[in-house]
């Protein structure tokens, strides 16, 4: 699993490369990354679906007991086969949509880079992996939505959806920290298998908020669900990937992947079903006021998303089941919309009104057939796997009447949806002005496939929630459950909730005007709700900082130095107060005569320093400080410290001289309260310094650090000097870090010294 993840980054590297060199074949010659995990997840389906899940290990820092683990079971693998199926479609429609685009070798780097990401997401068994994964979706779906970067918007949705994920990704991360402290594991197998143990561990419900807020920022959940359909600023082949099968389905999956684990207690039922419900009403209510064909899918996707978390809070074998075909079901139809919405709007010169299409049947006449299929599909009409996934989740539902209620209003608002996209653009008579042809054979196949594939599992829904939707769904129960999808159970109640549903919705689609004019009524109050609390916050934000900049960044060195030196005092003293005061000074050995002038020797010498009105005088006195610093080396039995210091000592006196030479003269001193308070402030720091140092002497380990030194150096790094030892295999990156420093200031002093303006020149 490690090595098909590492092809699908090796191919979003190269995809730049190729580009440039094939710029006509870009899309078929990326296509088997993602066409080789299609293979090898097919080849481990009979495995999977036996029980029998495929584990792979691999040390990642041995010292560290880290390992690189992957588990592929019945849930990762139906979002595996998505996310690299429908990417492999993505892939070559991207070839089409792009075509002659200066960029698109860029957008395909992006989106094999995210399709990589995902995959790592689903197939990580260690919690640290699926957050690293976790977070590199977020930091490629923001390139993707701000593709567009010269649009104001398309980089605003960008940062937006940036903001919000990568915020849940820290609530997450501290609930993952939690999880591993009550297990005792960072794997998610053992986590789940100690499901009962962390339920009755204190630390559940923060673990449990921490968790669920993760995946509510990431699966556009109620009140983060608004950055969703701002992101459709993304273009189309990143938001038929990203927002209908991928990305915003990776919380869905996180919650479901911890079903096992953290259902089963009320506060799961109530958090995941309070919020899935709300965010699956008023994602469907909002969608029903829009007119533009990615903002109607988008809308539908944020209500999609909160029937599934709906589904798991209830959390029954039977939701279950359907939550987990509706997933099947959703990522075929919507990502098929997607791509017909994107075609529209490329081959009609930019036209993204449904209201302004119509009569583009004859021009696009293949277009429209897999664009019905797919329409049909997601209002659940008979035969497609909508239908099916939705008579499921009817089932599921029997002994809830509330929620099939909603399920009823909700399905209503998918029909419209579904015949403003696949039926409206096509029906009537083309209005004059509108040009449109069709799309090119590589935009066809993905809304081919997926609109035909809707129609298509259907009929073999029998053999697909057996091989599919039966080992994710056991997965997600932590139990073997059995699933028996037909596409016709027979005249019962459920069926005429269905059929009452479809004939709702038709009904809805004719007074659509009416939701029209409603939504326009209602705009505002739309507008000031979580979208509008967001961007309070981030000028809040940005306020504070601005402020916080003025106030801290003056642009004097003065000021920089106090306010360094104030918090060195301040964390110092709140640190010996919260031990309890200052202990250890008489335990301090006798000072002898020597130390004693020597360190008499560096007060006078630092008195001089600071009262001296001669520049050269201050210099030397400051010198004989440093001076004194390697005699104390000498007599503690550091040599070699003490030549060190000697060296540098020197050249700071000389370079010092040479500089302050070339310098004016004072005109003015400092203010004497200036100097007052650098009095103080000189004072506090050499006090918290010399009591830090003090407490340091007292500090006892049982194995001092020096004996692990002593024992290794040798062994390990071959040295016989412990020192040098140090300094090139234990601190390599210390050291390499130094090198690196000093390598940068000889460069910028080079630089320096070239530019110098010749003499005569202009300055």
């Amino acid at each position: 699993m490690l090595w098909l993840i590492s092809i699908c980054l090796l191919a979003a590297v190269a995809a730049p490369f190729v580009y440039r060199f094939f710029p006509r074949h870009t899309g078929v010659l990326l296509l088997p990354a993602p066409l080789a995990m299609v293979y090898w997840l097919f080849a481990r389906l009979p495995e999977v679906m036996h029980g029998h899940p495929v584990v792979q290990r691999f040390t990642w820092v041995e010292g560290l007991g880290l390992e690189a683990a992957f588990r592929l079971d019945g849930l990762s693998l139906l979002f595996a086969l998505l996310i690299s199926g429908i990417g492999s479609l993505i892939v070559i429609y991207t070839q089409g949509y792009f075509k002659g685009h200066p960029q698109q070798g860029r957008f395909m780097m992006y989106i094999i880079a995210f399709m990589a990401s995902m995959l790592g997401v689903v197939l990580a068994d260690h919690l640290l992996l699926v957050f690293i994964f976790w977070e590199l979706t977020s930091f490629t779906s923001y390139l993707l939505i701000g593709f567009n970067h010269e649009s104001e918007a398309a980089r605003a949705a960008a940062l937006q959806a940036m903001l919000v994920t990568v915020l849940g990704g820290l609530f997450l991360l501290a609930g993952l920290v939690l999880t591993v402290n009550a297990t005792g594991s960072w794997l998610l197998s053992d986590i789940i298998e100690s499901g009962a143990a962390l339920r009755e561990h204190p630390h559940y419900l923060p673990i449990l908020i921490l968790v669920c807020i993760g995946a509510f920022t990431k699966s556009a959940q109620f009140p983060f669900h608004f950055w969703l359909p701002n992101a459709m600023q993304a273009p189309t082949p990143a938001s038929a990937y990203l927002h209908s099968s991928t990305m915003v389905k990776a919380g869905v999956y996180l919650l479901a992947r911890l079903h096992p684990a953290l259902s089963g207690t009320s506060e799961w039922t109530m958090i995941l079903t309070g919020v899935g419900l709300i965010t699956f009403l008023s994602g469907a209510f909002l969608a029903v006021g829009q007119h533009v064909l990615k903002r109607l899918l988008a809308y539908t996707t944020v209500s999609a998303l909160g029937a599934m978390v709906m589904l798991l809070g209830v959390g029954t074998e039977e939701t279950i089941k359907a939550m987990t075909a509706f997933v099947l079901a959703h990522a075929f139809y919507k990502a098929a919309l997607f791509m017909v919405a994107g075609g529209i709007t490329h081959e009609t010169g930019g036209e993204t009104s449904v209201d302004k299409l119509a009569g583009l049947r004859k021009a696009m006449p293949f277009t429209f057939v897999f664009a019905m299929l797919a329409g049909l599909s997601m209002g659940g009409f008979p035969p497609f796997f909508g239908f099916v996934a939705k008579e499921s989740w009817l089932h599921a539902l029997g002994h809830y009447p509330l929620l099939i209620v909603a399920t009823v209003a909700g399905g209503a608002a998918y029909v419209l949806v579904g015949i403003s996209v696949g039926f409206k653009p096509f029906l009537g008579h083309m209005p004059e002005g509108l040009h449109a042809h069709e799309m090119p054979w590589s935009m066809r196949i993905g809304p081919m496939v997926l609109g035909g594939g809707s129609l298509l599992l259907a009929f073999f829904c029998g053999t697909i929630g057996h091989a599919l939707v039966e080992p994710a769904a056991s997965a997600i129960a932590g139990d073997a459950l059995h699933v028996h999808l037909h596409l016709w159970a027979g005249f019962n109640q459920y069926l005429l909730i269905s059929i009452a549903t479809l004939l709702l919705g038709i009904g809805c689609y004719f007074v659509r005007p009416v939701f029209l004019k409603t939504a326009l009524r209602l705009h505002p109050l739309v507008k000031a709700g979580p979208d509008a609390v967001y961007s309070l916050l981030l000028k809040s934000v940005l306020r504070f900082a601005g402020w916080q900049t003025r106030l801290l960044q003056t642009g004097i060195l003065r000021d920089y130095i106090r306010i360094t030196v104030i918090a060195v005092v301040v964390l110092v003293g709140a640190a010996f107060y919260r031990a309890g005061g200052f202990h250890g000074l008489e335990e301090l050995s006798p000072v002898s005569v020597r130390i004693a002038l020597v360190a008499v020797l560096m007060i006078l010498a630092a008195l001089v320093t600071v009262s001296s009105r001669s520049r050269l005088r201050s210099i030397l006195s400051m010198g004989v400080v440093g001076y004194s610093i390697a005699l104390l080396f000498s007599f503690f039995g550091a040599p070699d410290l003490a030549m060190t210091q000697l060296v540098i000592e020197t050249l700071t006196v000389i370079l010092m001289a040479l500089a302050f030479y070339h310098l004016p003269t004072f005109k003015h001193g400092s203010l004497k309260r200036t100097r007052a308070i650098d009095a103080v402030l000189s004072v506090g720091v050499g006090v918290a310094v010399t009591l830090l140092v003090i407490a340091a002497l007292h500090v006892h380990t049982p194995t001092p650090v020096s004996d692990y030194y002593l024992e290794h150096s040798y062994k390990e790094a071959h040295g016989r000097n412990v020192v040098n030892v140090i300094l090139v295999d234990f601190r390599a990156l210390d050291t390499l870090g130094e090198i690196t420093v000093l390598t940068i200031a000889a460069l910028g002093g080079y630089a320096l010294l070239k530019l110098r303006p010749e003499k005569g020149g202009e300055s």
